[in-house]
């Protein structure tokens, strides 16, 4: 599919998404959340594809926010639907069955930083910086980013960066969690294919009950420890199952299939 504001390339199973407003310093706006619902869509649906990376254009910028020219005007109600639709865009990457890895590239700063928190983890090049600046638009973060920053960092600092509009960079990001690794430039996607081809070795089912045992565990009213066993047992009945178990019997590699 040809988008208007992505760049997609499958290397070796692995799809690159890229946001290529560079102009706009990858900023969000309606046609770019539109168009990362469909690839989202995509990625879900084409078994080609095993993982993917979301990266930013250029090497100034992951997502340096949401493009406020859209935001004059608006009220409770467009503000309200604005924030919705951009929550269920980042609650199809956080849940979706195969690996999502931010490559952060740059600014990654309140739409943008939202983003990569929603992928499953997070890789910076060492000039990426972090934020969600929304209170200097007399705003709050509206795409989840008040629920996740907690979740990575901790409630007093994610209060403080989200108060003050503070930016950090990418080894204080580290040091706090909220990234995995951080890289040179150049290194950021080369590391993270790495680290994804490696995921791809393993069980693609496994991998999925992984992905939603760890989200269960955010979602009130759920029992994870239950759900938990119960996708133990899931797993139990799959072919990757019986063929880890025999390959490591024979020590062997084992050769899953996802079924």
């Amino acid at each position: 599919m040809a988008y208007q504001n992505l760049l997609t390339e499958n290397r070796e199973g692995i799809l690159i998404i890229t946001i290529n407003r560079p102009d706009k310093l990858n900023a969000l706006n309606g046609q770019t959340l539109s168009e990362i619902q469909d690839v989202m869509h995509d990625v879900v649906k084409d078994d080609s594809v095993k993982a993917a990376i979301i990266t930013g254009s250029g090497n100034k910028a992951f997502v340096a926010g949401a493009d406020i020219s859209g935001f004059q005007g608006m009220d409770k109600t467009s503000g309200s639907n604005l924030a919705k639709v951009g929550q269920n865009v980042l609650f199809q990457i956080e849940n979706c069955p195969k690996p999502i890895v931010a490559a952060v590239n740059g600014f990654a700063l309140g739409g943008g930083c939202e983003m990569a928190m929603a992928c499953h983890f997070r890789l910076a090049s060492e000039n990426a910086k972090f934020g969600q600046p929304e209170v200097n638009l007399g705003l709050i973060p509206g795409y989840g980013g008040t629920q996740r920053l907690i979740q990575l960092i901790g409630k007093g600092k994610a209060m403080e960066l989200m108060m003050t509009a503070d930016m950090i960079g990418a080894q204080e990001a580290l040091q706090l969690g909220m990234v995995n690794y951080v890289t040179t430039s150049d290194d950021l996607l080369p590391k993270t294919i790495e680290l994804l081809k490696k995921i791809m070795s393993k069980s693609p089912f496994a991998i999925s009950r992984v992905i939603d045992c760890v989200n269960k565990y955010f979602e009130p009213g759920n029992d994870g420890f239950r759900f938990e066993y119960d996708q133990f047992g899931a797993c139990c009945e799959t072919e990757d199952f019986k063929e880890g178990t025999s390959a490591f019997l024979e020590k062997r590699k084992a050769n899953f299939t996802g079924k």
